[in-house]
């Protein structure tokens, strides 16, 4: 892999994981759009676990708070903290299922096109914007319910299909269900670690040995400059929306799939 290649990957994944903006649409359109080769399990593993370190690093309050709930969840105590892992859990559940029947059936092959990410980019603007406009602004992170929990859970299943966006997504769920701008970002981003932890297990067991030796330092750089470029997205969407709306996302959704539309149909 060339070292262009190998930063443009690091920093795209970096930078749109956790923004309303579909990073597996922005990768599939890197190799959609390019010459670039497929970057291999190992360089996958890489940018996702570089994403992990930032999501974990920036909410690093809720990751001590989720430790002290798997602890309780262990010795069997019941807390506020193991009742959140729990819901945790739940809400990872469906994903877990969907993408194994995907995967097995050949429909996450299917789905990758050029023509799916241009629509779904636009169509899912649309469902962003209609759910923070219409969402209240009641709920905190500490207030998810089992009912949130299996609500939000499902809609993440839809990001499987490229361009949805997993954030974007969970946030336009957890703003119809009443949790607050903020706050529906943070849960958000709290449910993608079992998911990113899922994704980057999956990827490594496809992988032997000798491949991940060989681009070991490839992998370090890249993870490295995902987790870089993750955590800035993080603040930088954490401040926006505190000021904000979800707008400026929206308005990049559409443009954005305006252009692929006018790229695909010209």
């Amino acid at each position: 892999m060339t070292a262009d290649q190998l930063v443009v990957l690091a920093i795209i994944q970096g930078l749109t994981e956790f923004l309303p903006v579909s990073s597996s649409g922005h990768l599939n359109l890197l190799h959609l759009l390019t010459t670039y080769p497929d970057e291999g399990p190992a360089i996958d593993v890489a940018i996702h676990v570089g994403s992990l370190v930032a999501v974990m690093a920036y909410f690093w309050r809720d990751m001590l708070y989720l430790i002290g709930g798997l602890r309780d969840l262990v010795l069997f105590r019941a807390t506020s903290a193991r009742r959140l892992i729990l819901l945790l859990i739940l809400a990872s559940v469906p994903l877990a299922i969907v993408g194994f029947v995907m995967i097995e059936t050949g429909l996450v092959d299917a789905v990758r096109s050029l023509e799916v990410i241009a629509w779904t980019t636009i169509v899912f603007a649309l469902v962003l914007w209609a759910c923070d406009a219409l969402g209240s602004r009641a709920k905190i992170f500490s207030d998810i319910g089992i009912s949130d929990a299996v609500w939000v859970g499902l809609a993440q299943c839809i990001a499987l299909i490229p361009g949805v966006s997993r954030s974007g997504i969970t946030m336009s769920a957890a703003r119809a269900l009443g949790f607050e701008r903020t706050e529906a970002a943070r849960f958000s981003m709290v449910l993608a670690i079992p998911a990113i932890l899922a994704t980057g297990a999956g990827t490594a067991l496809t992988m032997s040995g000798d491949q991940a030796a060989i681009i070991a330092g490839d992998a370090l750089v890249a993870a490295a400059l995902s987790a870089v470029a993750a955590f800035a997205s993080i603040w930088f969407m954490m401040a926006l929306l505190k000021r904000t709306s979800m707008m400026p996302f929206v308005l990049y959704r559409l443009a954005m799939g305006v252009v692929l539309l006018w790229v695909l149909y010209r």
